[in-house]
């Protein structure tokens, strides 16, 4: 039986499980954040407004109106509402086609976990990162020319960044490289016949 660990202050730095999560073995997982479980409708609260509900698709099978009555038991609480889903059964793609519409209508986000050590993995990722600003993980914009010119241009299969330097520099600039014609391009130091083909299209085919 999963031992919860102990916490300074309830609810602060834990997950909350529900009781009816006890025996889950998801919970001999839950080693990077403390965890104990409260009196709470959703099976696992990872965050002042984010929970899940965790479904077993073995269960699922079984008892396949349990998952409705959860949903209906939730109502509209939580802003982030996550549907924690085991694939523990072979044929599993007609029961997830089922539960996609049904997360989809009841505002919940499908997640999928292919073992318990996974679907643990989820919901300590969902606490740790419960305060983190979204702009910690979003791309920094970069401000330099060349660093925009050359991401540009490498987003062509096999051309390097040392390409996009000596493209653009070979014809004078980005428009000049974009004008160049296959024949010209090809005649540059490494590049061939196929990299000088696929720069040309990528830069004159409609997407």
């Amino acid at each position: 039986q999963p031992v919860p660990q102990k916490v300074a202050r309830s609810g602060s730095s834990a997950i909350i499980v529900s009781q009816r999560q006890k025996g889950n073995p998801v919970l001999n997982y839950i080693k990077n954040v403390p965890w104990e479980y409260g009196d709470i409708v959703p099976d696992y609260v990872v965050g002042q407004t984010a929970c899940a509900l965790f479904l077993s698709l073995k269960y699922h099978r079984l008892h396949p109106e349990y998952i409705y009555n959860r949903i209906k038991a939730l109502g509209h609480s939580y802003d982030l509402r996550i549907l924690l889903v085991l694939v523990d059964i072979d044929n599993h793609e007609p029961a997830l086609l089922a539960l996609h519409p049904l997360a989809h209508h009841s505002s919940l986000t499908l997640l999928l976990s292919w073992s318990t050590a996974e679907a643990a993995r989820y919901l300590e990722s969902y606490k740790i990162l419960e305060h983190t600003p979204p702009t910690l993980i979003r791309e920094k914009p970069k401000a330099d020319y060349t660093s925009r010119m050359v991401d540009m241009i490498t987003a062509v299969r096999s051309i390097s960044k040392a390409d996009a330097i000596s493209l653009v520099g070979t014809f004078g600039s980005v428009r000049g490289a974009v004008n160049a014609e296959t024949e010209e391009v090809v005649l540059m130091q490494g590049w061939g016949e196929k990299k000088a083909g696929r720069w040309t299209r990528a830069v004159r085919e409609g997407f």
